[in-house]
């Protein structure tokens, strides 16, 4: 009995090269500025010609400058290059561009759901990690080197090396207030950041099926801190209803019933997850999976140099912890539905007078339309945060725009590797919920 993973190789493979390895068809691509040009620029240097441009798509997402007014300018120190070589490569290719002030301009992992490029059982791949995200439509999507895409352009195919597969399991009832982003943490939490290496982490129970499209989107966005190949949700009802209408999905949409892991199919290891124990979480130290629930207290066996950078100690409680700044935004949550709850906590309120900086940058620029339709905008606003154009902003630090060094930012992104958010930042990533209540607090808090 096949999974949902071994299905969709199966359909994909061209060629069996042999010791685990096929040649496999890729059907999407996606490039973004950082490392688009280099990969077209590589390949017409070699001669070579995009082999389907209709199957591959480009953004400005990474390094694009949020704040208001932008064009092509970039906080990152020569930046600017990145952004105008991107662009006339893909002219030159004759590939689809969403560029700096496009309408369907975002990041990469979120307008390709918007747009209906990711379709379940697709082949899916792009130069970034958290390609990955896109496994919640039941595809196989993740993230590969510029050589890699450079090929794939060429000839339609990427040579794979067949992953073993897991299932994590999560079952019950989330309690109210736990979200997606504390399940993957909790996941990190208990089983350690590098335990899906080698694998397709196939997630599945009743409270992923439970889960809303965005929310799948934010579990499967963390299978790569879990160092999987991918993460992959099966598509059901919900997943058709979201693709329903999207510009490059198909019309009608098929029948993708048979997407699904077969009953009785066996996985190389599985993971069972009681979803109704499961609490706010925040990290702690500078890897996802040193994670705790908040109302909780640093492990004492907590990695010294971990807490040496982070500026804490074994046995101390997380919660009311100060922080200095705060961020909502990334490809892990700063969609419609994540800006919507985080605007219900800081509604009416402030942020701490000890938050030096706050930002929400949504996910995409007709995410932040749709939120000022709503009036979120004025919400955020109104409360002292910075409201922004789409793009990656500060879940990375690209050498430009930064907190101040040394900074305690309480963040809705994926990352808290030291330096992740710029020099001696020190981040704790969570909901965006948290983040919310947190920046009001002026600590660590999930109320």
């Amino acid at each position: 009995m096949p999974t949902l993973f071994a299905k969709i190789w199966d359909r994909h493979v061209v060629a069996d090269l042999g010791g685990g390895t096929a040649l496999i068809a890729i059907d999407r691509i996606f490039l973004h500025e950082r490392t688009g040009a280099a990969a077209l620029k590589s390949l017409a240097e070699a001669g070579r010609r995009v082999a389907d441009p209709a199957r591959v798509f480009a953004v400005m997402d990474h390094i694009v400058d949020t704040r208001s007014g932008r064009g092509d300018g970039t906080m990152m120190p020569g930046g600017e290059a990145f952004i105008t070589e991107t662009r006339s490569a893909c002219y030159a290719a004759g590939i689809t561009l969403f560029d700096v002030n496009d309408p369907d301009q975002g990041i990469t992992h979120v307008i390709s759901p918007e747009l209906g490029i990711v379709v379940p059982g697709c082949t899916l791949i792009a130069p970034d990690s958290h390609t990955c995200t896109q496994g919640a439509f039941g595809a196989l999507a993740w993230g590969i080197g510029t050589s890699e895409a450079e090929h794939a352009m060429a000839t339609g195919t990427l040579r794979v090396a067949r992953p073993r597969t897991m299932q994590v399991r999560f079952t019950g009832k989330l309690a109210p207030g736990v979200t997606a982003k504390d399940m993957i943490l909790t996941l990190l939490a208990q089983h350690g950041a590098g335990s899906g290496a080698g694998h397709v982490v196939e997630f599945a129970g009743d409270a992923v099926t439970a889960l809303d499209m965005e929310a799948r989107m934010t579990l499967c966005n963390m299978a790569t801190e879990f160092a999987a190949f991918t993460g992959v949700i099966a598509p059901d009802d919900t997943t058709h209803a979201y693709l329903a209408g999207r510009r490059y999905a198909p019309d009608p949409l098929p029948d993708w019933s048979d997407l699904v892991t077969d009953d009785g199919a066996r996985f190389d290891a599985e993971i069972h997850i009681d979803a109704s124990i499961i609490t706010p979480m925040v990290s702690w130290g500078t890897s996802p999976g040193q994670a705790i629930g908040i109302g909780d207290v640093i492990p004492a066996d907590a990695d010294p140099r971990a807490l040496a950078y982070i500026g804490l100690a074994a046995g101390q409680q997380i919660a009311g912890t100060p922080v200095n700044a705060a961020f909502i935004g990334s490809c892990t949550n700063a969609r419609l539905s994540d800006l919507r709850r985080a605007a219900a906590i800081v509604a009416g309120k402030r942020i701490a007078s000890c938050i030096a900086k706050a930002l929400v940058v949504p996910g995409s620029s007709a995410v932040k339309r749709a939120a000022e339709a709503e009036g979120l905008d004025k919400i955020f606003i109104d409360a002292g945060f910075e409201w922004r154009e789409s793009g990656c902003s500060l879940c990375f630090y690209a050498g430009g725009e930064g907190f101040a060094p040394g900074s305690r930012v309480i963040s809705s992104t994926n990352r808290n590797f030291e330096g992740r958010q710029g020099p001696r930042i020190r981040t704790h990533i969570a909901s965006p919920e948290v983040v919310a209540a947190s920046a009001v607090a002026g600590c660590i808090t999930a109320s």
